[in-house]
């Protein structure tokens, strides 16, 4: 027994050995630039983050919109869940004939299928903005624009980045699909090197990568989080309340004041 747990253990770290050696072997062809897995590697990062920032370009003004004319959301929500149902593969082959082979032909489909996730998120996390502080940045003078992007957005700003960090793994997932119609960046490893001819390393380093991917930019955008929101961490959160409230009694007194006939 000890022997043959020890042959299959071998057998697994020649495994791994192989298809280490293949990896390090196969990382880039300088001769043939489009060769090697880092290719593969950063076309996956431009078809994924590509299509997450053109995702959140148009989740933002479209969620604000939602916001400030309620009866909007509705119908806009219930477009992009149809949207999101039609199958990817079948979206990929509708826009080849108007964009060929280039990397519109994923981004457009991917950046619409990232709003079912950042639509809602944008449009929570502005919701949840409570009264009092909007009401306290119109008495301290801010106009609309300045608030939005002062107070409201800061506000919102965790839920949003929640959203887009479900919507980034989702993505950085789905690009793969792509290489069904020759993009698709690591996806290619799995499907073309690993799949149709029966070799079990590509897929294991295609997995991998885009697993690392993942992780590396949820990483990324949990700092983001964390800079962007740093009276979250410091104690910034109590200090804008206790100067929302000042501001906030400061106006009712002066219109108190004024009721009464004071000079404010």
């Amino acid at each position: 027994m000890i022997a043959a747990d020890a042959s299959g253990g071998a057998g697994v770290l020649d495994w791994v050995l192989r298809v280490v050696d293949w990896a390090v072997a196969d990382w880039s062809h300088p001769g043939d630039p489009n060769r090697g897995i880092l290719p593969r590697l950063l076309e996956h990062m431009r078809l994924a983050y590509g299509s997450i920032l053109i995702g959140l370009i148009i989740a933002l003004p479209l969620g604000l919109a939602c916001v400030r004319w309620r009866p909007v959301y509705p119908p806009v929500l219930t477009g992009v869940n149809v949207l999101y149902a039609v199958p990817s593969i079948a979206l990929f082959f509708l826009m080849l004939p108007y964009t060929g082979f280039s990397d519109w032909t994923a981004v457009v489909p991917l950046a619409l299928y990232t709003l079912v996730i950042l639509l809602p998120n944008v449009v929570d996390g502005l919701r949840q903005v409570p009264e009092h502080v909007r009401q306290a940045a119109v008495a301290m003078g801010f106009g609309p624009l300045r608030r939005l992007v002062f107070v409201e957005t800061p506000v919102a700003v965790p839920v949003i980045i929640a959203g887009l960090r479900v919507a980034s793994v989702a993505t950085i997932s789905m690009v793969s699909v792509a290489s069904l119609v020759g993009l698709g960046g690591l996806g290619q490893l799995i499907v073309s090197e690993g799949f149709r001819r029966q070799f079990d390393a590509p897929i294991v380093v295609g997995i991998v990568l885009i697993v690392l991917l993942a992780l590396a930019t949820d990483a990324v955008l949990v700092i983001a989080q964390r800079l962007l929101t740093p009276w979250a961490h410091t104690g910034g959160g109590r200090t804008f309340r206790k100067k929302a409230v000042r501001a906030e009694t400061a106006a009712a007194g002066d219109g108190t004041a004024l009721e009464q006939g004071e000079s404010p």
